[in-house]
């Protein structure tokens, strides 16, 4: 029954916002994403950091510029997220506009359905519904929220004009069947997975493991994958930007392909953080997994000791062996 009620509130207060006038209510998402700038969070910190390593010449100063930019552009989102419930063919354009429309046009042509590469980029969401207005048959692999009452209204939103969500857990037979239904899937593929999920791929300098669960589908189906991000423009439109399909290593060693096409995937998408910093999600512990197996101090000490403790007994055994020579 609780939940049932904080359902209800969080999906009042969103039909709300749906109602506030845009110019305003980006206005009211740069103040909030200001104010949250200036609260101790300890994700903020993670954020920082990430920025820090990702862009090592760039001065704190410039650095803690960027964080507050992020700050706000996601505050803005946050306003920008409850006009899906709005959203029309009619009025589509007041919002967003298309860049290279054709690309995906041309996918679906070949009638085996689309994967859109994708990340934490811009306003997703917002992306996520447009696409659906546009061209419909849409599905998106997502991960549920924590909070149950939110998920169910973020999961009303996500699917209120007619999109599909996909579990990410196992979440491989769902994108089977979505592909051969002919539909578009959304593939957010910029997070952390564990080491036997993933393969370790550079971005922004550094390793990070990346899901390969998009290569090993593609190369499988034969599917097209075609990059889309969505970038503010200073009118607070988004201009959806439709790359073209992705062409994909295909030499029979599976492996091999799989790792070139998920470090191509994770190349598209550093180049559009890289070109816009202030549009990417920072908080997530996106370098989580290491590419090596850390040791604790005391353990290594503890094994630094036992194995000169052992060569020293190798030692003396050594030169007792070589004295009974001697004498013998």
């Amino acid at each position: 029954m609780l939940n049932e009620i904080i359902y209800r509130l969080i999906y009042l207060t969103i039909r709300m916002m749906a109602h506030i006038p845009y110019p305003f209510a980006q206005f009211n998402g740069k103040g909030l994403g200001l104010l949250a700038y200036f609260i101790p969070m300890a994700r903020k910190k993670v954020a920082f950091e990430n920025i820090r390593q990702s862009f090592p010449n760039m001065p704190e100063s410039e650095a803690k510029a960027l964080l507050c930019r992020v700050y706000i552009h996601f505050g803005r989102m946050l306003f920008e997220i409850p006009r899906i419930i709005g959203l029309t063919p009619k009025n589509l354009d007041r919002y967003v506009i298309f860049e290279g429309p054709e690309n995906l046009d041309r996918a679906l042509a070949r009638g085996k359905g689309v994967f859109i590469l994708t990340a934490h980029f811009g306003n997703w969401e917002l992306m996520a519904a447009a696409v659906t207005v546009r061209w419909g048959g849409t599905a998106v692999v997502a991960r549920p929220a924590d909070f149950l009452p939110l998920d169910r209204a973020i999961t009303h939103l996500r699917t209120f004009h007619g999109a599909k969500i996909i579990p990410k857990q196992r979440a491989m037979r769902q994108i089977m069947q979505a592909v051969k239904e002919k539909q578009i899937v959304g593939i957010l593929l910029d997070q952390n997975v564990d080491w036997y999920e993933g393969i370790f791929v550079p971005f922004l300098g550094r390793w990070a493991c990346a899901n390969k669960g998009l290569a090993l589908i593609a190369s499988r189906t034969g599917t097209p994958v075609v990059p889309a991000f969505p970038v503010r423009e200073k009118n607070g439109r988004y201009r959806i930007v439709f790359e073209k399909e992705l062409p994909l290593s295909a030499t029979g060693n599976k492996d091999s392909d799989t790792e070139d096409n998920t470090e191509r995937f994770t190349r598209v998408i550093e180049k559009y953080v890289r070109a816009y910093p202030d549009h990417w999600f920072w908080f997530h512990k996106r370098w989580k997994t290491k590419n090596y197996c850390p040791l604790r101090v005391k353990r290594a000490e503890s094994w630094s000791r036992e194995a000169l403790e052992s060569r020293d007994k190798a030692g003396a055994i050594e030169k007792i062996r070589v004295g009974k020579a001697q004498s013998a």
